[in-house]
């Protein structure tokens, strides 16, 4: 739960979590947030209960949630405690594709660090001598002066993983 105990305007949320003016209207018009409350002049005004679900509809954008998972989300969330599990479900699903994300981006790390490593030695080699590398399943590949395929390591991601 925030901290925050006072309702806060429009740009003083924004700047809280890092958004446009924009973007909350955007979020409010799109269901991502419910209605916020407003002034006698119709300025929002958001309670430290809007503050805290901003805060992590910011977080599941930042793990590559797209924007109809988000509103889903929203979406069950408004209709109360009776889907609790529905939304479980759905950040289960959320985090499986995160998880294999994940292991995609740590396989090509893997293959740039090879690429250094075997950079960093060619270039202390001489080109006649240049290392052989091996890939995944221990065929000998030679390095030529040219750039040559990156196939030390293999994407283990799921099928659609990561795709928004």
């Amino acid at each position: 739960m925030s901290k925050m105990s006072k309702a806060l305007t429009i740009g003083e949320v924004a700047a809280t979590i890092g958004v446009s003016t924009h973007t909350l209207r955007y979020y409010e018009q799109a269901g991502l947030i419910r209605a916020v409350g407003r002034t006698q002049a119709g300025h929002r005004l958001y309670s430290p209960a809007d503050l805290d679900w901003l805060q992590f509809v910011m977080r599941l954008k930042a793990t590559g949630m797209p924007i109809a998972g988000m509103q889903a989300f929203a979406a069950l969330r408004a209709e109360g405690q009776s889907t609790v599990g529905e939304r479980r479900d759905l950040l289960v699903a959320h985090r499986d594709a995160v998880l294999a994300r994940i292991a995609e981006l740590q396989s090509n790390l893997g293959a740039i660090i090879d690429k250094i490593a075997y950079y960093e030695t060619a270039g202390r080699t001489p080109a006649a001598s240049a290392p052989t590398r091996q890939n995944d399943e221990t065929q000998s590949l030679s390095h030529s002066d040219e750039d040559s395929p990156w196939n030390t390591h293999k994407t283990i991601a799921t099928p659609g993983a990561g795709t928004n």
